[in-house]
């Protein structure tokens, strides 16, 4: 499994949430363009994600470009489950050297 930088983490924990499509993943997380499609490509480059584009027709109803919408796949889910687990025990790590150092 890949190791996933705080960026991925981000838009990873964002996809499985729901949010599917770049410009909301930028809300979501709070992360710039510059950072939250280079994690895509990335993520779905690691089939941790996967994208399809919507229909030109629904696109062009609404008087726009299709946007392309990302999925978590299964290994994603495992990946970001993971990466999770692993932030978590950093964070108590960290709470531990902190208490034992005051």
């Amino acid at each position: 499994m890949p190791r996933l930088g705080a960026a991925q983490i981000k838009v990873l924990e964002a996809v499985a949430g729901g949010t599917g499509y770049g410009f909301d993943i930028m809300d979501q997380t709070g992360l710039a363009s510059g950072s939250v499609y280079p994690a895509l490509s990335k993520l779905e480059k690691n089939r941790l994600v996967r994208s399809s584009w919507e229909s030109a027709v629904v696109a062009r109803r609404e008087k726009r470009p299709p946007r392309r919408y990302y999925e978590v796949t299964p290994p994603g889910h495992e990946a970001l489950t993971d990466a999770l687990a692993q932030a978590r025990d950093l964070a108590r790590s960290l709470a531990k050297t902190v208490k034992e150092s005051s």
